[in-house]
């Protein structure tokens, strides 16, 4: 098996899965309310930039685990959660009528890290089990 440095057993990539899914569905509820550009004035400037600074911090932070990953997929995966969160960024920093594909390719980055955390984990969890597919073929 490729050798992980973060997503090193199943309850790792089974969390990441999870938190991968999460986010979808955030994402995918943005579809249904429209984003504003973020404004220093008006109604909503403390939240507003709340949400950025947590958006910097989330992508610094999956982009450093994509910098630290060692095998292809576990680097892929965080190369598509750190390009989703770049686009949240984006698209809450200039709105969705300034950047329209942010909202699209964050949507789609987040699928595309499912579906590989998905095999990820599967992979662990043929690891971890001893009459795996593999195994049972053999049978």
């Amino acid at each position: 098996m490729e050798q992980f440095a973060i997503l090193t057993n199943r309850k790792r990539a089974l969390i990441a899965l999870i938190h991968s899914i999460v986010f979808l569905g955030v994402a995918l509820h943005g579809f249904v309310s429209p984003k504003a550009a973020f404004s220093l004035r008006g109604p909503g400037v403390t939240g507003g930039f709340a949400l950025l600074v947590i958006y910097i911090i989330v992508a610094s932070i999956l982009g450093w685990l994509t910098a630290i990953s060692r095998c292809t997929r576990e680097r892929i995966y965080f190369a598509f959660c750190t390009t989703s969160a770049s686009c949240g960024f984006l698209r809450t920093l200039f709105g969705d009528s300034a950047v329209p594909p942010a909202q699209y390719l964050r949507v789609t980055m987040l699928l595309c890290a499912v579906v590989l955390g998905w095999f990820i984990f599967r992979a662990h969890s043929e690891a971890d089990n001893p009459l795996s597919s593999a195994a049972q073929t053999e049978f």
